[in-house]
């Protein structure tokens, strides 16, 4: 294959063809593109003066079994020009070649590979499959109501109140219960000085707790808050 160089509207000197022989170096263009069948060089000239810095103009033209490629370039003289045509050149051919090296498959990179030469990919596991992120866990918001502390949202709701109250028998805590109108009443009894709740049943009347101090019961269930309800 040689290189056709020709002038368009201007005289190509011997001296710049020569050049252009040892730019475009025969042996690199065929090794990206190993089926070029042509390659011309045509040099053109602008004659408007305001354009004297880019009056040159290069044009490579390469001809293979595949795509044409060309590439252009401008400059003060039509060396420079040659100098920039042959590096666009270059890298459009580089291009052009490690894509069809690519669709050959002979650069792939295996699959356990791809996180080394990637930056940013997501691994994969022994299964073959891409894990799924961990996910830090939220920091549960605490918040403190009256003298507990209380995480989340909650579905509770604490209202505490405080009430100074004498001691008083089962009849007067029934009675002030009626007064108030609730469905229970805490009172300290006047018998045994202990707290106890006087409550409204369904099927009878009322019904009562009392509550004692027990050590060994304390120890054993320390975390718990007090009795339930009993039906």
């Amino acid at each position: 294959m040689d290189i056709v160089v020709k002038g368009r509207k201007t005289e190509v000197p011997e001296r710049f063809r020569k050049h252009v022989a040892e730019k475009l170096k025969l042996e690199k263009i065929q090794k990206l593109d190993g089926k070029v069948i042509s390659l011309d060089v045509e040099v053109s000239k602008e004659p408007n003066p305001r354009q004297a810095d880019r009056c040159d103009r290069v044009e490579i033209t390469l001809r293979s079994r595949g795509p044409v490629i060309r590439a252009e370039a401008a400059a003060s003289d039509p060396y420079a020009a040659l100098d920039l045509a042959a590096e666009k050149l270059e890298a459009r051919l580089r291009r052009q070649h490690d894509k069809r090296y690519s669709r050959r498959g002979a650069r792939r990179i295996p699959a356990a590979e791809v996180a080394d030469h990637v930056p940013g990919v997501a691994t994969l596991n022994g299964n073959g499959l891409v894990p799924a992120p961990e996910e830090e866990p939220e920091a549960v918001p605490t918040k403190k109501i009256g003298s507990l502390e209380v995480q989340g949202d909650g579905p509770i709701v604490v209202r505490e109140k405080t009430h100074v109250a004498a001691p008083m028998t089962l009849d007067q805590a029934l009675y002030e219960m009626e007064l108030v109108g609730h469905d229970f009443y805490l009172f300290v009894d006047s018998e045994t000085k202990e707290p106890s709740v006087v409550y409204r049943r369904h099927a009878y009347d009322y019904g009562v707790i009392h509550l004692s101090t027990d050590t060994m019961v304390t120890q054993a269930h320390s975390s718990d808050a007090g009795g339930a309800l009993g039906g």
